[in-house]
Parts: C-alpha cells; sequence; structure tokens
C-alpha cells in the first residue's frame, strides 16, 4: 500500500515556472521508481520524465526535455518536478505514479505503474 499527493499545481503564465511536488507514505520509499505522466482533456496520458530508486539517475520524453526537471528526496519520501519555459501545450493535469521496478525497466518495459496519484491542474495561460 503506498499512497502518493501531488501538490504545487495552478495557473501560470507563458515562459514562467512551477514546481511540483509528490509526497509519499510508507517507509519504503527507495524501492520504488517515481514517474511524472500528464493528461489534457481529449489526449491520451503522456509520459513526462522518471527518476531512478536512488535519485541517480533520470530520463525525460523529447517534449519536456531541457525545460523539466525531476528529482527526489528520500530523505522526505518527496519527488518533484521543476518546470520552467513553459507552454500553453504544457496544459494538463499531472500525475505522479510509483513502479517497483528499475528505471531501465519503466522505461523500456513500459509495464502498468503499481499506483497514481490524484493529480494536479497545471494551466498555463497564453
Amino acid at each position: 500500500q503506498v499512497q502518493l499527493v501531488e501538490s504545487g499545481g495552478g495557473l501560470v503564465q507563458a515562459g514562467g515556472s512551477l514546481r511540483l511536488s509528490c509526497a509519499a507514505s510508507g517507509r519504503t520509499f527507495t524501492n520504488w521508481t517515481l514517474a511524472w505522466v500528464r493528461q489534457a482533456p481529449g489526449l491520451e496520458r503522456e509520459f513526462l520524465a522518471a527518476v531512478s530508486r536512488s535519485g541517480s539517475s533520470t530520463y525525460y520524453a523529447d517534449s519536456v526535455k531541457g525545460r523539466f526537471t525531476v528529482s527526489r528526496d528520500n530523505t522526505k519520501n518527496t519527488v518533484y518536478l521543476q518546470m520552467n519555459s513553459l507552454k500553453s501545450e504544457d496544459t494538463a493535469v499531472y500525475f505522479c505514479a510509483a513502479k517497483n521496478a528499475t528505471l531501465g525497466w519503466v522505461i523500456f518495459k513500459r509495464g502498468p505503474y503499481d499506483y497514481w496519484g490524484q493529480g494536479t491542474q497545471v494551466t498555463v495561460s497564453s
């Protein structure tokens, strides 16, 4: 049983920045690879970024590479998504998801995630 709670979403102007947080319950936070996924209305869910169990490795989708940064603090059971140079097309609900697997497994196997947060709305004005 793992619970994930996202926070930090809101309204921001194009070109601005926003920092999302995902707080996890439990004492086995380091067992989980954490990922950020978003979904805009009428579109399928889109993988954005993932960070390994230790936080030493990250992976990004091309759409956000160079603009977004994922990190984690295992002492705080929290994963972050720093979003810079935001565009109107970044408007979506952003989800934190966890998988009991390595980062490589998450990236290349693309199996289902074990747990999801409820999501936080990010709206970028044009």
